[in-house]
């Protein structure tokens, strides 16, 4: 009786492996059809890649600090314009004093 019990309980692991089996399968198979169908749904709402996105982002990052520096600098350079004009409007005013 102990021989039929062990084969029975073989043939019920080797029943409980193989649906394990099929069950992972059964997932991988669901992960992907839903992984599909969600990308299709992005794409028709035309939804920006993060990839793209992130390339996008670190151009403005880059962008607005080139731009920051570029105000500092134009600033710069209206104070010198402003100190030569001065500097211009003075020197007449000397010679006919």
């Amino acid at each position: 009786m102990s021989n039929a019990t062990g084969k029975v309980l073989d043939e019920l692991a080797k029943l409980v492996t193989d649906a394990a089996g099929a069950a992972q399968g059964v997932r991988r198979e669901v992960e992907t059809a839903m992984r599909s169908q969600g990308e299709k749904l992005l794409n028709t709402l035309d939804v920006v890649q993060r990839e793209d996105f992130e390339a996008m982002r670190e151009m403005a990052v880059k962008t607005r600090t080139e731009n920051s520096a570029l105000t500092v600098k134009i600033a710069e350079l209206e104070e010198r314009i402003a100190k030569i004009e001065a500097s211009l409007a003075e020197k007449p005013a000397k010679k006919g004093a």
